[in-house]
Formats: C-alpha cells, structure tokens, sequence
C-alpha cells in the first residue's frame, strides 16, 4: 500500500514539474497558422512610425478636404437668424428616408414632443411628468406652418428649455427629421410640400428642398 501511494505521489509530481514553465512563459508555441495576426506588424495610433516625416501614424486631415461622412459648413453664426429662418432642407428625401427621419424623431424628440407631435411626451404627460411646460405642439397654430429653417435653428442652437441637438444628430439627419415633422404637418392642417426624391411624397411648400448639393456639417453643429 506504502509503495503504490509512494509511486502515485512520484508521477504526479513529475507531470505537475513537466506542466511547469520559467516564468510561467511557454517557450515553445507550437505551430502558427497566421503569423502576421498572432505577432500583429501594425503600427499603433500613437507610437513611432517610420513611414511618414512626422513619425506619427495618426494623421491630419488632407488641407482642403471633408472627411467621409461630414459635411461643408454653413459659415453662419448663431446671431445670423434670419439666414437660419430663410433656410430650406437642401435634400430631396425618398419616403424611406422619410421614416428613418421618424425612428430618428422618436429617439430623441417623443420623449418631449410626443409620439403623435402634440407636446404630450412621456416628459410632461398632461402636466403629470416632470416638465412643467407642455413642449411645442407641433399640430398647434403656433408650429403648423412654422419654416423649416426656423425649426432647424432649433435643433442646432436650441430654443427655450430645449437643448441644442447639434452632436446628436448629423447635418442630414436633422433635415430628416424635420421633414418627417412637416410631412405630419402637412396631414395635420399645414400647407402641403415636396421632399420627396420622386415627387411623390408631400411636405409643406415653405420647406420644399431643392436640388442643391447636400449641406455639409458645422462648426456650429458641434457646439
């Protein structure tokens, strides 16, 4: 019995010194079916890179270039309303980009101006939430036939209680939502308007897009 534990206490301990690495490294890999993943040649963001004069990875962008995704500013201040007012959606939106601009107004407008655009959102719900003012009502005589570029100038700058709403949503989708908002508008008692790519679609006439190039993104947009 004393020999067979002595030998079971013997072989345990070679395979557990067998198991056992210096430094707790294994020295031998094995075989690599990707160098190039397993000993990345990347260079990081921020350490030296021989490549370019600078040493550094991370560049500026090209002078005089947009970077993808962005667009060209309008060179307008917040003090300049009347441009703001005056402005029309520079985009011609299909019905489809139509209802993405209402998934983009629910995430971030409903929750204050209601699901049906009557000030009503889970916020003030009739006066029981905690905002003490009922948000504009978009169905109301005070915003039925209000311009669309007064209404963007909203969005950029806020106005009122309302916060600007400039980072949380790009050049583009600001028009988006807002002509998803005129097109309500124009179901609801506003006067009738085109956004619409094929002309199908109608939104009201005082924020009818034109074909222009689409506006580019601000400086002002990320205030």
């Amino acid at each position: 019995m004393n020999k067979r534990f002595f030998v079971t206490i013997l072989i345990g301990g070679a395979l557990a010194l067998s198991a056992c690495n210096s430094g707790g490294v294994r020295r031998n890999p094995g075989k690599i079916y990707a160098p190039d993943m397993t000993y990345s040649r990347a260079y990081d963001a921020y350490t030296a890179n021989p490549i370019f004069a600078d040493s550094l990875t991370s560049q500026k962008p090209v002078d005089g270039t947009i970077a993808r995704g962005h667009d060209l500013p309008y060179h307008l201040n917040e003090t300049d309303t009347a441009a703001w007012y005056t402005m029309q959606s520079p985009y011609k939106f299909t019905e489809g980009e139509i209802a993405e601009g209402k998934r983009l107004y629910d995430i971030y407008c409903g929750v204050c101006h209601g699901q049906k655009l009557d000030g009503n959102g889970p916020l003030y719900n009739d006066g029981n939430g905690p905002f003490a003012a009922a948000p504009a009502n978009f169905k109301g005589p005070n915003y039925i036939n209000m311009t669309i570029g007064k209404m963007y100038y909203a969005v950029v700058y806020g106005k009122n209680m309302m916060g600007s709403y400039a980072s949380q949503l790009n050049t583009k989708q600001r028009w988006q939502v807002l002509a998803y908002i005129k097109k309500f508008q124009s179901e609801n008692g506003g006067a009738p308007f085109t956004l619409s790519a094929d002309g199908k679609n109608t939104a009201p006439a005082a924020a009818d897009s034109s074909a222009a190039a689409p506006a580019k993104d601000t400086a002002v947009a990320h205030k």
